[in-house]
């Protein structure tokens, strides 16, 4: 993969109708991910902003969202020692005990963490649990997930995705800086 764009964009279809826009910049060795989502899902609007910091291999060190809807607002900090223990607002979070990615609902830019880390070449699979954060809730659970690195199509790079929680299963596609360009039922990349 070639190193990532200073700006990418989502249309979120199906699971919320809204919008995400990341801005990605070097962070030291690492990454800073700074995004917003607004989504309206059910009836009602929300909004959730987002910095993530990343290190060099694409394990999330920390996460602060902020959320937005006619229910109230919030803030969650999340901070994660890198080899699997995390804090969620400053208490030990021992149902995350083993996740090195946060994962934003709403959010399809953050289903590059795991792709970019892992590194799989074709035909091989890696479980990928995460810290999910609920949107606009701002709850915090683990989130089982796995992929399988597929054949590529060209410069296109595919993966089989199952999150067996939301009994989710299909085809990512991601571009050559390993963001998701097709996430059936939840994104499309329009930037």
């Amino acid at each position: 993969m070639v190193d990532v764009p200073e700006a990418a964009a989502w249309r979120l279809v199906d699971a919320h109708d809204g919008f995400e826009v990341v801005f990605i910049g070097r962070d030291g060795d690492g990454y800073r991910v700074d995004g917003h989502s607004t989504g309206v899902e059910d009836g009602e609007a929300w909004g959730v902003q987002y910095r993530v910091a990343l290190d060099a291999s694409w394990t999330t060190r920390s996460a602060r969202v902020v959320a937005r809807s006619i229910s109230g607002a919030g803030e969650v900090v999340l901070e994660a020692d890198g080899v699997g223990v995390w804090t969620v607002d400053g208490k030990h979070a021992t149902e995350l005990q083993g996740c090195l990615d946060v994962d934003l609902e709403g959010s399809a830019f953050t289903n590059a963490f795991p792709v970019h880390r892992l590194g799989l070449e074709p035909g091989r699979r890696a479980g990928a649990p995460a810290a999910y954060v609920r949107a606009p809730s701002l709850r915090v659970e683990r989130l089982e997930q796995s992929y399988v690195r597929l054949e590529d199509d060209g410069e296109r790079q595919r993966y089989s995705y199952a999150s067996p929680r939301f009994d989710y299963e299909d085809e990512l596609t991601y571009d050559e800086h390993g963001l998701v360009l097709d996430y059936p039922g939840i994104a499309t990349r329009e930037l």
